[in-house]
């Protein structure tokens, strides 16, 4: 599904000459951007009509592009695919080659989606794995009111910023033998949210690679158990 977000924002400040003086004067550009994504209703969606609860999912780098077929290679995408019963809405975006996750992008992918559907706002989800880990770790800390709970996987991000995360459960999974992602950078993640006294899990496969992690995290971990437990007030 394509959508099309437009960003408003407020320029830099332009300098103009007036009466021989230096004014400033506020300024207004129109930004427009797209964003692909996969979009899944469970199936008793339009029957029940009562909000439904939501996971936004961030993919790695390895599914980037124009292809939405590829985002379907691991975790929620690819569940509903073959479980119709899945209980929730799944927002799957894909970033462009060459390209990073854009943090403010997807905040207006998920404004359209909370707008356009039937969703139960206070059980809104995020996860990511790898680089959608890190994603997921950017996202959740610039607009934490967005979600009730988030599950980064192998990723990381500055833990400066994790007081932003300390009214919001985190689970967070990593491989200790991940060659591609450090399993320190989730570490520090953890160990800065713990000094705050957040509500922070920490999964560590001792003999775990990079995708381990995710494989373990989206089936036998009973992540999605997990969030339905936690709902924000």
């Amino acid at each position: 599904m394509r959508k099309l977000i437009i960003i408003t924002l407020l320029s830099l400040s332009v300098i103009v000459p007036s009466m021989g003086q230096t004014a400033q004067q506020k300024m207004k550009t129109t930004i427009q951007a797209e964003i692909n994504y996969l979009l899944f209703l469970p199936k008793d969606y339009a029957k029940t009509g009562k909000p439904s609860p939501m996971i936004v999912f961030l993919h790695g780098s390895g599914e980037r592009g124009i292809d939405l077929e590829k985002v379907k290679a691991w975790g929620p995408p690819a569940i509903v695919e073959k479980n119709p019963d899945f209980p929730f809405i799944v927002v799957s975006p894909q970033c462009p080659e060459g390209q990073w996750w854009n943090t403010y992008l997807l905040k207006g992918m998920i404004d359209d989606v909370l707008a356009k559907y039937n969703v139960d706002k206070s059980r809104v989800y995020l996860t990511g794995l790898s680089m959608g880990g890190f994603g997921a770790w950017e996202l959740a800390m610039t607009f934490p009111d967005y979600f009730a709970a988030i599950a980064p996987i192998c990723g990381g991000g500055n833990p400066l910023l994790v007081s932003k995360l300390k009214n919001i459960p985190v689970w967070v999974f990593h491989g200790k033998k991940d060659t591609a992602v450090p399993e320190q950078q989730s570490a520090i993640m953890v160990e800065e949210l713990k000094k705050i006294g957040a509500d922070v899990e920490y999964t560590v496969l001792p003999e775990g690679g990079h995708v381990d992690a995710w494989v373990y995290a989206y089936d036998k971990a009973g992540l999605f158990d997990w969030f339905l437990k936690h709902q924000k007030k």
